[in-house]
């Protein structure tokens, strides 16, 4: 496999990543018509951590980092690394000596879909992390791959530039050229639901705030009392326990009688 290292591509806004690093994964793919998010099987390591940044972008052969290292020399200042393999991998590709590196240049962290290790120690030295396993299967450093080009992860499309906005929740990417429109619409949308919450904290239910008692009776969805229920039992069932209870059991309460004299 042979492959390119692209030097000097485009970046992101910073005022655009500082504008988008106020919301939160969900809020962000939301804004943008519920797109951009990265498949759920990548996770992060840490909790409580969410981080925004230009994306570097890395192809590399299965249980192979040599384009990891290559990748290190691109890597600048609010940048985060995502990498992804040519086939599915899960061997520890990464581990705390380049997260030292990547610290070192201002990297703010990393989105692999593949293997991570060193955990602990990229928890204790807070470098940022979301992978789709652990593993402490090491690497070899033989083949070649390509460094800032586009690549898909998770089933999302990512250029070298685009906004990699991830937390506990997830990750979603930002195309660059959408950036100050999603940190708007992310802005309207959390506006929107600070409303909501006033409202809730008031005591409001979502059914009459959102419509929904109408859509419910559109769907044909219809309330009734637990005990007029006949279809699960439910009904029949609590009259039997208030006959019981009134000493009209029939053959159950004569059988319950007989039992009792027998103890």
């Amino acid at each position: 496999m042979s492959g390119v290292v692209v030097t000097g591509p485009p970046r992101a806004d910073a005022r655009d990543i500082e504008a988008l690093a106020g919301y939160g994964v969900a809020t962000v793919s939301e804004a943008m018509g519920r797109k951009g998010l990265i498949e759920p099987g990548l996770r992060p390591v840490q909790q409580g951590v969410r981080i925004a940044g230009s994306a570097v972008t890395v192809l590399s052969w299965p249980g192979d980092n040599l384009m990891i290292h290559a990748a290190v020399e691109q890597c600048g200042e609010g940048d985060v690394l995502v990498v992804t393999t040519t086939s599915p991998s899960t061997d520890g590709m990464f581990g705390e000596l380049f997260a030292t590196a990547l610290q070192r240049r201002g990297v703010r962290g990393l989105v692999i879909n593949a293997g991570i290790r060193d955990t602990q120690e990229l928890r204790d030295m807070g470098f940022a992390a979301w992978a789709k396993a652990v593993s402490a299967q090491g690497t070899v450093k033989a083949t070649g791959g390509s460094v800032n080009v586009p690549v898909v992860i998770g089933g999302q499309s990512v250029r070298p530039g685009d906004i990699v906005l991830a937390d506990d929740d997830g990750v979603v990417i930002v195309p660059r050229e959408r950036a100050r429109e999603t940190a708007e619409a992310s802005r309207a949308r959390e506006a929107k639901e600070a409303k909501a919450r006033a409202a809730f904290l008031e005591g409001e239910l979502g059914l009459d705030r959102y419509g929904l008692r109408e859509k419910l009776e559109a769907l044909g969805v219809r309330y009734t009392a637990y005990a007029d229920q006949e279809g699960d039992g439910g009904g029949r069932n609590s009259r039997a326990v208030r006959d019981r209870q009134a000493g009209h059991g029939g053959e159950a309460g004569e059988t319950g009688r007989a039992g009792g004299s027998g103890s």
